[in-house]
């Protein structure tokens, strides 16, 4: 939150306009496919620390965007934290089986798409909240076989268990979805389906390694 405030100052200070990534867990969960306009309850602290992040900013300043997203992957790892969708991959490459959860959706988002979906958002500066995360709602196990089936995988290393079968620690939002309706009627560039998502990310990745088997040819050649 401290960091989100001195941000948040530094823009208004310097007249900058303010894109704030937050989370589908503002939300309870309790309804799903929750629009801008629903009202937050988030049940677990990083949900609250990111509703605190977009209050502050809307009391600060009239140039912003906050970005709700659900579920980010892609893929390379984020400063070295992998996603759910590179470690679901990588235990089914090494087939192993893995428990995932039948009782909890969300909407998946692709990092490259929220990226280029950014960059058009940092050219119009539209203000106000937009929801900005995958069109497709689905519960991690769907998501899980949809990802094996794309990367044409074993469906049946993929076991389903309910969320009281896993020892989180903080609760999480039983369908926390988000509506992307705005930013289709708004936007250019638009959320991606799964399939077409998975699909991005398996050619990302096949990019990344083709990329690499090249510098290491080019390096011992």
């Amino acid at each position: 939150m401290e960091g989100t405030k001195n941000i948040a100052d530094s823009c208004k200070k310097h007249q900058a306009y303010l894109v704030y990534i937050s989370t589908d867990y503002v939300f309870n969960g309790e309804k799903g496919m929750y629009t801008e306009n629903d009202a937050p309850a988030p049940i677990n602290y990083y949900g609250l620390t990111k509703l605190k992040g977009e209050e502050y900013i809307k009391n600060s300043t009239n140039k912003y965007c906050i970005s709700r997203a659900s579920v980010i992957y892609g893929s390379t790892p984020a400063t070295g934290k992998t996603n759910f969708a590179l470690w679901l991959l990588n235990k089914l490459e090494r087939e192993e089986e893995v428990k995932i959860v039948t009782d909890q959706w969300n909407s998946p988002t692709l990092n490259t798409n929220l990226a280029n979906i950014i960059l058009e958002v940092l050219q119009r500066k539209p203000t106000g909240i937009f929801h900005l995360a995958g069109a497709t709602r689905l519960n991690r196990h769907e998501f899980a076989e949809s990802l094996a089936e794309i990367f044409n995988l074993d469906k049946n290393l993929i076991k389903p268990v309910s969320s009281e079968e896993i020892p989180w620690i903080a609760k999480r939002p039983k369908d926390s979805s988000l509506d992307i309706s705005k930013a289709y009627q708004k936007l250019k560039i638009k959320p991606l389906e799964i399939h077409e998502a998975l699909k991005t990310m398996k050619k990302e990745i096949e990019q990344t390694k083709q990329l690499a088997d090249n510098l290491n040819f080019s390096f011992f050649s």
